[in-house]
């Protein structure tokens, strides 16, 4: 079937999908678009509902065999529903998979990265590459104000999380999960008595909690763990998020 029309019901499909948070969380779908993500999507076990296609512009590239449909879509309508335009020539909607904090079992040497609050898909998807990048073995975000499938989320993180233990959960949920699991738990804060994590050994399993880049933890977790902070020698007293989560799991790897 070939697709002429932005205004064919399956566009407008797509549109609302990449376009509203709570449609997608109806729907149980969302977007995903480019070669590399779709491939990856699919290679991890994600279920596709249907792939749309600019045959002028996906230059050979062939998905994987899958029985869901396939359209092919004119230049338009893929310059309507793709971010990157005129690259790629793949969108993709996928079946939302479903994650339950309860039944995550951490291994022995198991690393988790909690981030809260979180408002900047951007900074998401770069901290879920970063996590992918060092063995991160999962990745909590509590009380997350934006939604894991949101199209920058997909594309900043190059698709890395359709392979990646990622759960929403509660701070209280997330206390609870990690004395479960009898997992050691760190919290970024500038407190007088944090130690340097040059100096922190973070063998067997571990948990390091961040806060938002403007104001931190909230107190909620200031006495929940052991305070921790990255050493620097500038004039600058604090990172970016996602550098502080890069270089934070690149210390845990190294333990």
């Amino acid at each position: 079937m070939r697709i002429e029309s932005i205004q064919n019901p399956k566009i407008k499909h797509v549109l609302r999908l990449q376009q509203d948070n709570r449609f997608r969380k109806r729907e149980q779908l969302f977007v995903v678009e480019g070669q590399q993500e779709c491939t990856r999507a699919l290679q991890f076990g994600l279920h596709p509902a249907a792939f749309y296609i600019e045959p002028d512009i996906i230059n050979g590239f062939t998905l994987p065999e899958t029985d869901c449909p396939v359209y092919e879509v004119t230049a338009a309508v893929y310059e309507k529903i793709a971010y990157r335009k005129g690259v790629e020539g793949v969108v993709g909607i996928f079946e939302t998979p479903q994650q339950d904090l309860a039944s995550l079992k951490l291994g022995e040497e198991d690393k988790v990265i909690i981030v809260e609050g979180i408002e900047k898909p951007g900074n998401l998807g770069a901290i879920l590459r970063s996590c992918e990048a060092f063995g991160i073995a999962a990745v909590i975000l509590a009380n997350s104000k934006i939604d894991l499938y949101h199209p920058n989320v997909i594309r900043s993180s190059v698709g890395c999380l359709f392979g990646m233990q990622v759960y929403h959960a509660t701070p209280e949920e997330t206390i609870d999960f990690l004395k479960a699991q009898k997992c050691p738990l760190y919290i970024t804060n500038l407190h007088h008595d944090a130690k340097l994590l040059p100096h922190i050994s973070f063998r067997g399993r571990a948990a390091v909690a961040f806060g938002t880049e403007h104001s931190g933890l909230t107190t909620f977790w200031l006495d929940k763990g052991e305070n921790i902070i990255i050493p620097m020698r500038g004039t600058i007293d604090s990172l970016n998020l996602s550098n502080a989560v890069a270089i934070t799991c690149y210390a845990m790897m190294q333990s």
